[in-house]
């Protein structure tokens, strides 16, 4: 029987969310702290972060900030959670994608269930016969400068699920480490890598490494 909380996160949930960062892998976050050395004590690590969560009190760490160069020239940074904020992050996706995957485009490949970039190449390929005109842009910036009061109005609209709205809040204001140890404050954009980024999709900016 689950201890009782103000926010209704299943144990179950925050093991499932776990399983799947694992399958994913990634690298530690800015405590150092890897997959194989979280799970030397997972039990008591998962019990922490779901106790955290079911109560109100998790805070997100700061987001380790790591360069990566761009092929056009010049570097992408790219933010690694902790192994433990991804799983949380994974928590509030699994919650919100069901809810909001019916409302994307049927041509929207990016981070979605089921969906792949070869699928999206299979059918350009497939138009390439069809027509003779292509339309390509790019959003410069688009993670960096996405509007922390749009992307939560977005959010509201689908959801009024009270703990993943707070979480969602705490994950955007959350710090970013620069490699010199300073702590950068946000006030708008994501950090691609985590979980949450994608939140910031379409419809709404959607949660991984």
């Amino acid at each position: 029987m689950e201890e009782a909380k103000p926010f209704a996160i299943s144990k179950r949930a925050v093991w499932n969310a776990y399983k799947k960062v694992r399958a994913n892998h990634g690298a530690a976050g800015i405590d150092e702290v890897s997959i194989e050395v979280f799970e030397k004590d997972m039990k008591d690590n998962l019990y922490k972060l779901w106790n955290r969560m079911a109560s109100g009190s998790y805070f997100p760490p700061a987001v380790m900030a790591v360069p990566i160069p761009k092929k056009s020239g010049g570097t992408r940074v790219l933010g690694v959670p902790t192994v433990a904020d991804r799983v949380a992050q994974m928590v509030a996706k699994e919650f919100l994608e069901p809810i909001v995957e019916k409302h994307f485009h049927k041509d929207s490949y990016g981070y979605r269930p089921g969906k792949s970039a070869h699928e999206a190449l299979a059918e350009t390929r497939k138009r390439c016969w069809r027509y003779d005109w292509v339309l390509e842009f790019d959003i410069r910036g688009l993670f960096d400068n996405i509007d922390h009061e749009l992307l939560m109005r977005a959010v509201r609209k689908h959801t009024d699920n009270r703990w993943v709205i707070l979480y969602i809040e705490r994950w955007l204001k959350a710090p970013m480490q620069a490699a010199g140890g300073e702590l950068v404050s946000r006030g708008k954009g994501t950090p691609q890598g985590g979980c949450y980024q994608s939140f910031a999709g379409e419809p709404v900016p959607a949660l991984c490494i």
